[in-house]
């Protein structure tokens, strides 16, 4: 069966979200699926992604982004996270009912790419990965409070909003123009399950698909070529974290790092920290042990042989639908030091590809460091890692799965 599919996603290669859905878009391209991806922001240079063809199209992008923006000042919440009313119409869903695609496959939709009433007029079936849980909830991409659960009532306001209940409004919206179930796929069993027991979409069918990795491109690399090439040194213990702005964003847990690293102290010696994503601030914090930051890394190549050069991997996020730099670094055959939340336990298989702490515990994620530190001259460690991901993120393993969902849906 011939399955034409076009991928809807904000951006093409822009955060982790971007980044997952490209690969998802290649990796049924690769197994013989018409696959195209429109965003409305193309960066990669990819004939097979479609982005704004003239500045009126940008100018439009741009404007709706900012009304979101706007509207978003009405509500005060001590929630950090992004918050995404979606209201503003664009003409997307006239795009896309005028296309020959046989399958629509939203992905990040937010950032006023797509309004609530926007996805309502799409035609044609409907896949949906979430990568975070804005479709669930009300206008807030993550929250650790259950109104997305027990529906958005007055009375359930959570105690640090004030103002206008945005998160209420948006989930209302949802309910109103979302009449016709999608086909929900998400990207932990975590986000899956969240979305099974949502009041919006508990009726709706699910599914739990891991992110593919070409693994041919994903795969370790000598250690000490490895930090040769990127001026590490080649005898100490080197331990990464990394996040879009590194440590500014509090759900990635770069807090509960440094409380991590102020209990090695004494404890582990000879060890630095690697930190991608951001330049060196103008005050370093106290880390006890030295730091390196390498800023952005924006090629699979450098990411990769950073991966390979250092020891542990640590992503000690409070929240997180799945953790992309897990599955990259255990493809690089690293183990990875993280809490037992979310999507990482998916990835993570505990004392075995590397260490699950106890949520929010520092002194257990130290623990964890410690623990993987002392199991790293064996190797056994990366390579189960590097099994994980060849049993999980292989592409043909993923485009399988997509392809199941696809026909299931057309032969109705």
């Amino acid at each position: 069966m011939s399955i034409r599919v076009i991928h809807i996603n904000h951006s093409d290669i822009i955060g982790g979200a971007a980044r997952a859905a490209y690969r998802i878009h290649h990796c049924l391209r690769e197994a013989g699926v018409d696959s195209l991806m429109w965003v409305n922001k193309a960066i990669a240079g990819d004939w097979t992604v479609q982005g704004p063809s003239n500045k009126l199209e940008m100018l439009s992008v741009n404007l709706r982004g900012h009304v979101g923006g706007q509207l978003r000042r009405l509500l005060k919440t001590a929630n950090p996270t992004i918050h995404s009313p979606s209201i503003v119409p664009s003409q997307w869903a006239k795009r896309i009912n005028a296309s020959d695609a046989d399958i629509v496959h939203l992905h990040w939709v937010a950032g006023e790419m797509l309004s609530i009433a926007d996805i309502s007029r799409i035609e044609k079936p409907i896949v949906w990965t979430l990568h975070d849980m804005w479709a669930f909830c009300g206008a807030e991409h993550y929250t650790d409070d259950y109104r997305w659960r027990d529906g958005y009532r007055r009375d359930n306001r959570p105690p640090h909003e004030a103002g206008f209940d945005l998160n209420r409004w948006t989930w209302q919206r949802k309910r109103k123009y979302w009449q016709r179930p999608m086909y929900i796929v998400g990207d932990s069993n975590w986000l899956t399950q969240c979305a099974a027991e949502s009041l919006l979409m508990k009726d709706w069918p699910t599914q739990f698909i891991y992110y593919p990795l070409d693994l041919d491109i994903w795969q370790p690399v000598e250690k000490k070529f490895a930090r040769a090439l990127l001026g590490l040194p080649e005898n100490k213990t080197l331990l990464a974290f990394g996040a879009m702005g590194g440590g500014r964003d509090s759900r990635k847990g770069f807090d509960l790092l440094l409380k991590g690293l102020a209990a090695l102290q004494g404890l582990v010696s000879n060890m630095e920290l690697v930190v991608f994503g951001q330049l060196a601030p103008e005050h370093l914090p106290s880390f006890g042990f030295p730091v390196r930051y390498t800023g952005h890394l924006h090629d699979n190549l450098s990411l990769r042989i950073l991966y390979s050069a250092v020891d542990v991997m640590v992503v000690p996020s409070r929240l997180e639908a799945f953790g992309q730099t897990a599955s990259e670094a255990h493809a690089c055959g690293t183990p990875v030091v993280a809490f037992d939340i979310g999507g990482l336990p998916d990835t993570v298989d505990h004392l075995k590809t590397g260490y699950l702490a106890k949520p929010y515990d520092a002194i257990d994620l130290a623990h964890g460091i410690q623990w993987v530190i002392d199991h790293k001259d064996s190797d056994q460690l990366g390579i189960n890692a590097r099994k994980k991901a060849e049993n999980c993120f292989a592409p043909s393993l993923v485009s399988s799965q997509y392809l199941e969902i696809y026909e299931r849906i057309l032969i109705g």
